[in-house]
């Protein structure tokens, strides 16, 4: 066994006594006659629990802090107080800049007057409210279809739309790379699935040439802009491949809404596709919106279906009226305003030639808003975006499961709002961290 292995078992021990001693001192207030309480189960005997230990305690040992969960303090801007200290920032999805403009505050603040704070029941059963009905038109516009419906959560609008839309007769085809709520749904469908190389059009034509007489219907799922790598696929060959075989496309616009397109209507826009070509716009209010939520947009039929039958529509409380009015403004200036999605495709653009510039591994990234850094494995990403923290900069890490243990990365989100000399900052500081990362990592192997 090696000393640095050695020395992080030891120093797990050392972690476990800890709070096995805070948790008998707890209990030393309790009167000694008093009766034993029933037996509850310890979860920290579970192994995820015990992984994630030993992952904090080599962390300790590397004398990192936590990238996750810390305070921020103020609206998502460029620059703000992070941990209690100004720091830039790279971590947020307000593309636009709008969260916090002071329409969307007004609006917001209007509907909450007006309306009140929650729907207080979902809408099939309490109502809707004027603006629920304002917001799905103006989504729908923007994707040039019939109709829309709001959810109240992203990640959910995914999960139960597709687990509303397919079952075990049909069969859905994701790109490896979407995002979990797109497997989540596939997964509680109960449907076929399968994954297929990202971007790869010749496999998943051959595929489906092999099953699709197989199944009653087929779903494929990709994404506008790849939340993880920062690239989009090529719209008109997947619309090509899935009307030659009879199947159904689903586009997350998730992180594409905003960002792509002279007018940030999304991939259709940027490629030049008619987008009542696709069956299912899927996107959400939390980004370039700056509110909370999501949404599908479609045909009519789409949407009445989901609208009766969706769990996560029917059984859940409506979305509040000031996130909608919020969202709704918030549409409303990135259509007034094309000069902020020029802003942030000038930005995407410098920050990726100045990466590559610097020897940083941007993988598939096109420079949108979206641009990883590819450093290898979850531990030396962790510790290259502690040491940007103390620097000043905040750019979370995305480690195992979340991507392969091998592409570990930083993930920089830049927004209209950046400046070229805070991007240049950002890309210098991590490009003369990385050798200190190393060293330390070194270090601990022995």
């Amino acid at each position: 066994m090696s000393e640095a292995r050695a020395a992080l078992i030891s120093h797990l021990r050392e972690a476990h006594r800890g709070r096995a001693g805070q948790r008998g001192a707890a209990s030393a207030d309790v009167p000694k006659d008093a009766p034993a309480p029933a037996a509850a189960f310890d979860f920290s005997t579970l192994p995820r629990y015990q992984a994630m230990t030993l992952h904090r305690a080599a962390a300790d040992m590397l004398g990192m802090t936590s990238p996750f969960f810390r305070l921020h303090d103020g609206p998502p801007e460029p620059e703000l107080a992070i941990d209690g200290a100004p720091r830039l920032n790279f971590a947020s999805y307000n593309y636009l800049g709008l969260n916090g403009h002071p329409e969307v505050v007004a609006a917001a603040a209007e509907a909450m007057r007006t309306q009140g704070i929650s729907a207080c029941a979902s809408r099939l059963v309490g109502g809707e409210r004027p603006g629920h009905r304002a917001l799905e038109a103006a989504l729908a516009a923007v994707h040039g279809a019939e109709s829309a419906l709001a959810f109240v959560s992203g990640h959910a609008t995914n999960v139960t739309t597709l687990a509303t839309l397919v079952d075990r007769e049909d069969l859905v085809l994701m790109d490896q790379l979407s995002h979990n709520s797109i497997g989540e749904g596939a997964k509680l469908s109960g449907s076929h699935r399968l994954v297929f190389p990202h971007n790869d059009y010749d496999w998943l034509d051959e595929r489906l040439g092999q099953v699709r007489g197989q199944h009653r219907n087929v779903l494929i799922a990709v994404e506008g802009l790849y939340s993880m790598d920062g690239d989009s696929p090529d719209l008109a060959r997947l619309v090509e491949i899935k009307d030659r075989h009879g199947a159904w496309l689903m586009v997350d616009e998730a992180h594409g809404l905003g960002v792509l397109g002279p007018t940030g209507r999304g991939i259709a826009e940027a490629q030049g596709i008619d987008p009542r070509r696709v069956e299912i716009w899927m996107g959400t209010l939390s980004k370039t919106l700056g509110a909370c939520g999501g949404y599908i947009a479609g045909s009519q039929a789409l949407i009445d279906i989901l609208r009766f039958n969706a769990p996560g529509f029917v059984y859940s409380v409506g979305l509040a009226a000031p996130l909608a009015a919020a969202a709704a403004k918030a549409l409303e200036i990135m259509l007034r305003e094309p000069e902020r999605v020029a802003r942030l495709r000038a930005n995407g653009q410098h920050f990726l030639a100045a990466a590559r510039a610097a020897g940083l591994d941007t993988g598939h990234a096109q420079g949108t808003a979206v641009t990883p850094v590819i450093l290898g494995h979850s531990m030396r990403a962790a510790l290259a975006s502690h040491l940007l923290h103390e620097a000043g900069i905040s750019a979370l890490p995305i480690i195992y499961p979340a991507v392969p243990e091998k592409l570990a990365r930083l993930r920089f989100f830049v927004t209209s709002e950046h400046v070229p000399s805070q991007i240049d900052h950002a890309v210098a500081t991590l490009a003369r961290l990385i050798p200190e990362v190393d060293a330390r990592l070194a270090a601990l192997r022995g």
